[in-house]
């Protein structure tokens, strides 16, 4: 069982940046790959980005190309999502999730990760 904690979301200026973490519980971090999705108001869960459990290998959806960075630091059991040049259409909640370990199916996909954080909240507005 994987348990996960995303921090670091808030309120940002368009064209700010901010850095969301995720923390796991457990000893398997390193096994498992990790993504970030988000959800508007109203709208289906969306794939933001991903990366594999090796770090080998990183995933973006179109819209945050070139904005957005995921990484990961095992040692510390964490996955970061940095957001550059925010726009209002991120806001969202953003949820951190993980697949199985040593998966390497579909990263775009909800159905990839079985365990996913409680989310948080981020909003871009002036």
């Amino acid at each position: 069982q994987v348990q996960l904690v995303e921090s670091g979301g808030g309120l940002v200026q368009p064209g700010g940046s901010l850095r969301l973490s995720c923390t796991a519980s457990g000893r398997t971090f390193s096994r498992h790959p990790m993504a970030w999705f988000r959800q508007a108001p109203g709208k289906e869960r969306e794939f933001v980005a991903a990366i594999s459990w090796s770090g080998g290998s990183t995933y973006y959806g179109d819209s945050v190309k070139g904005r957005f960075t995921i990484s990961r630091d095992n040692a510390k059991n964490t996955v970061y999502l940095q957001m550059n040049s925010l726009k209002p259409e991120d806001t969202a909640v953003y949820y951190c999730a993980a697949g199985d370990q040593y998966c390497s199916g579909n990263y775009y996909a909800t159905k990839s990760y079985r365990y996913w954080g409680q989310g948080t909240q981020v909003t871009v507005s002036s």
